[in-house]
């Protein structure tokens, strides 16, 4: 399977430990199964006047039950919210795992998800919110060693300000 990173470089070599702390499947090297996902994702980036890459990879996705401690959230549900919710407060839950894929937290979730946090709305009400919103995907590489088993760099293309200047 083809997957997709939006980054400011080129990643040719991508390590686990460069990731940025409390994200949704918490720290590690984060890809995506949908080109169209991570091209929206480094519009972020030229916004701020930055260069955007997306780094293409080959990903062996064949008996990741059997080669390493794979999870997957199909929808956003409870067990999903309790797993990104415990991620984002520094929780290390996802230590247990090689790999992690599922949908993201996008702005649209993400208010959902920051509302329970708060409390001003209950675990239902956010599921039932939940249940409404397209899943996208992301795909958490969590240790190095899978990583390197799984995922391999093929190719990569520059994004442009507008959308349709892709080289």
């Amino acid at each position: 399977m083809k997957v997709y990173h939006g980054s400011t470089v080129i990643v040719k070599s991508p390590l686990v430990s460069i990731g940025r702390d409390n994200l949704d499947f918490g720290k590690g090297f984060y890809t995506t199964d949908l080109k169209e996902q991570a091209e929206a994702w480094i519009k972020r980036f030229l916004a701020l006047g930055k260069r955007a890459f997306i780094s293409v990879y080959s990903f062996d996705n064949t008996d990741l039950d059997k080669k390493c401690r794979y999870r997957k959230f199909s929808e956003y549900n409870e067990e999903w919210l309790d797993f990104v919710l415990s991620n984002r407060a520094g929780g290390k839950e996802f230590l247990n795992y090689d790999i992690i894929e599922g949908g993201i937290a996008n702005d649209k979730v993400f208010n959902t998800v920051e509302l329970y946090f708060s409390n001003l709305i209950s675990k239902k009400t956010a599921l039932k919110r939940l249940k409404y919103e397209k899943p996208n995907n992301q795909i958490c590489f969590v240790t190095q060693n899978i990583l390197n088993e799984v995922l391999h760099f093929e190719t990569f293309y520059e994004v442009f300000g507008a959308k349709n200047d892709c080289r």
